[in-house]
């Protein structure tokens, strides 16, 4: 057991669980910052998420706050897009060795996009006019819906990121959800294309099992203790700090 990495586990769990700004936006990159290469860190992420996940949907699938026809049509195009994304990688590694640079330019890349789209939805005004795209049905929008997942897959399949937070912004302009069925479809969503992309990487030896199993020891926890006391703490605040962290952590791995 390495101590070290539990407790970064439950540091990380319990700022999931306070500010539900996602956790691979803060793993991924702290990881590598430490010195675990890259392909490894976005590998063990997606396998470490894909469990998180898997506990989140059951719990949505039990209150029914899952859109299982946008999660499918999503999925159709995320999915072959991630896979394609791990074998691009492994495409450079096996002719220009630079596998690495990828990853750590896309991962800067992608961390400063999420920082902003954080924010956004953090000080978004609410509204209650829904725009002409929510108000489409989602057959009209099939096309449409299948191209965005496979745009957000390629990036979560390169980087491990944005399962969550880059298809939970997209589907708040694009699909009329309530807040509890945004939640559920987009939890559900990503446990099939982190399980997905995670499976391949894996293939690939990309996964320390011995880290992903010490990272759950802690974050488990840290996410229930963290969720307890969220209500204690003012949100906009917490959420903030966090965004500009991920965006720090961006501009350093550029």
């Amino acid at each position: 057991m390495s101590f070290g990495i539990i407790f970064m586990g439950l540091v990380i769990g319990f700022m999931v669980g306070l500010t539900g700004v996602g956790g691979a936006a803060l793993l991924t990159p702290i990881l590598i910052l430490i010195g675990i290469n890259p392909s490894i860190a976005v590998g063990t992420d997606l396998f470490y998420n894909s469990i998180t996940k898997l506990f989140g949907s059951i719990q949505h699938w039990r209150q029914k706050t899952i859109n299982l026809k946008l999660v499918k049509y999503l999925a159709i195009g995320s999915i072959p897009s991630a896979v394609m994304a791990v074998g691009v990688l492994h495409f450079f590694d096996s002719y220009f060795h630079n596998q690495e640079s990828v990853i750590k330019h896309a991962l800067g890349y992608v961390l400063i996009l999420v920082a902003l789209s954080t924010l956004f939805k953090t000080f978004m005004k609410n509204k209650n006019k829904w725009n002409h795209l929510q108000i489409r049905p989602l057959e009209e929008k099939r096309a449409l819906t299948i191209g965005l997942g496979a745009l957000l897959g390629f990036i979560v399949g390169l980087t491990s990121i944005g399962s969550g937070s880059l298809f939970a912004l997209a589907m708040i302009f694009l699909y009329r959800l309530s807040p509890s069925e945004l939640v559920g479809t987009d939890i559900a969503h990503a446990f099939f294309l982190v399980t997905a992309a995670g499976i391949i990487h894996a293939g690939f030896g990309n996964v320390d099992y011995f880290l992903m199993l010490n990272l759950l020891t802690g974050s488990i926890p840290g996410v229930i203790i963290g969720s307890t006391l969220s209500s204690k703490f003012p949100e906009k605040p917490l959420r903030t700090i966090m965004a500009i962290i991920i965006l720090i952590s961006g501009f350093k791995l550029i």
